[in-house]
């Protein structure tokens, strides 16, 4: 029995309320998202399309991604469905932090906190692309998906825009897996 609209749209409000809640940053969420999405509203392929695509279009990554994956699953009314249960959790979040931080702005240990963070964010990045290169014992990576990887963390070291640097990826691609 095909779900009914309406369960897929609830699917989806719970969906991204549920990793807008767990993982409110952007980058860490692309590794939730992936757990909750893939197999169940879309495929392994699609989801690394959403992602790719997402980062070369201006704009949070969260929301373009929530429209990308709310159009697969549910059409024009997924994208709202999703939408609303990706920015419900951060703005929520976004105002509760405003006003502590408000009160605290002036404290020394709030420059150590944020210092502290920097690292854990550059290890949840790592991680979603450990992620991505070793999901499932069927992918192989070969020589071509390890030169496109070489050759944009060099584009990125020379601080060459991401979306330049993505398309570029994409059309090598398309170049040498053809």
């Amino acid at each position: 029995m095909k779900p009914s609209k309406f369960s897929i749209w609830l699917n989806l409000l719970w969906m991204f309320l549920k990793v807008n809640l767990l993982s409110p940053s952007g980058p860490a969420s692309v590794g939730l998202l992936y757990k909750e999405a893939v197999g169940r509203v879309m495929s392994e392929e699609r989801f690394v399309e959403a992602v790719g695509f997402s980062n070369i279009l201006p704009g949070s990554e969260a929301l373009k991604l929530a429209m990308f994956v709310g159009y697969a699953a549910g059409g024009i009314p997924g994208v709202f469905t999703a939408l609303l249960g990706a920015m419900i959790p951060p703005t929520i979040m976004m105002l509760a932090l405003a006003a502590v931080l408000q009160r605290f702005q002036q404290e020394n240990w709030l420059q150590g906190f944020v210092k502290g963070m920097s690292p854990a964010v550059a290890a949840l990045i790592i991680m979603v692309a450990w992620e991505l290169f070793h999901v499932g014992k069927a992918r192989k990576i070969d020589k071509r998906t390890l030169f496109i990887a070489a050759l944009s963390a060099i584009a990125f070291w020379f601080d060459i825009p991401s979306p330049l640097v993505l398309v570029g990826a994409g059309i090598l691609g398309v170049i040498l897996f053809k």
